[in-house]
């Protein structure tokens, strides 16, 4: 028997079609770097700027040296990985850019930061400094100048007492002097001392020498150029003034 619904009626098979594709996610291309500003320090350059820069560098792990001054291939890494990471233009050389971002990051170093290893500008002399013979050890900057009558002869890096052995301050004379004294009670050399106050003195230390500023002294003012010390020995006199200040 034919069925009264012809075929031409029948609903048509649902066949499931495929899922519409997907958008494809749009890959955003991140912007250029800024172009870079003009150039403050480069490879090449030498000064208390390139210093500054190092030292700051430092500050926030980017430069794993004591500052030199010197602006070469191991500033310039730092340089550029510092831009790399800030989004600015890796060239390695310093420009206003680069420089405005690393001061906002960091603070103003400290003359101890800039010169961890000695070598810093000679403070400016106390006035006790400015007449007569006298040996003018400054604190701030851990240096001893010989000055005669105001006039600087001679500057040498010095070092001083721990917190536990402080270097005395204040203004004393040269009354004892000894060529190759060794400490009674360290039982260590201390060639060249030339005695202040008690048994502090200034003399050479090979410790000093050797550690730099890793270490300290028993109280005494130590300098570490045994030539200058040595020459510094034979023309100050017993009666001399020495002017240890902040």
């Amino acid at each position: 028997m034919k069925s009264p619904v012809s075929r031409a009626e029948l609903p048509p098979s649902k066949v499931p079609s495929a899922p519409p594709p997907r958008p494809r996610p749009r890959v955003s291309t991140p912007p250029p770097p800024p172009e870079p500003g003009p150039t403050l320090l480069a490879r090449g350059q030498d000064g208390k700027k390139v210093r500054e820069l190092q030292a700051r560098l430092r500050q926030i792990g980017w430069f794993g040296q004591h500052p030199t001054g010197t602006y070469g291939p191991v500033t310039a890494t730092a340089v550029e990985g510092f831009q790399g990471k800030r989004g600015l233009l890796r060239t390695g050389a310093t420009d206003t850019r680069t420089w405005l971002r690393l001061v906002a990051m960091t603070r103003e170093p400290t003359r101890h930061e800039l010169y961890p290893d000695g070598g810093m500008p000679p403070a400016e002399p106390d006035r006790r400094c400015l007449t007569g013979r006298v040996m003018c050890i400054s604190k701030e900057s851990r240096t001893l100048t010989w000055m005669i009558d105001g006039k600087a002869v001679t500057t040498v890096d010095v070092r001083f007492g721990s917190e536990y052995t402080p270097t005395r301050e204040g203004e004393f004379r040269v009354f004892w002097k000894n060529r190759d004294h060794v400490s009674t009670l360290y039982d260590t050399p201390m060639p060249y001392a030339m005695f202040f106050s008690g048994g502090q003195a200034v003399h050479y230390s090979s410790d000093f020498a050797a550690r730099g500023y890793n270490g300290a002294s028993h109280g005494c003012v130590n300098v570490r150029d045994k030539k200058s010390i040595a020459k510094l020995f034979k023309q100050v006199e017993n009666g001399d003034r020495v002017v240890i200040y902040r």
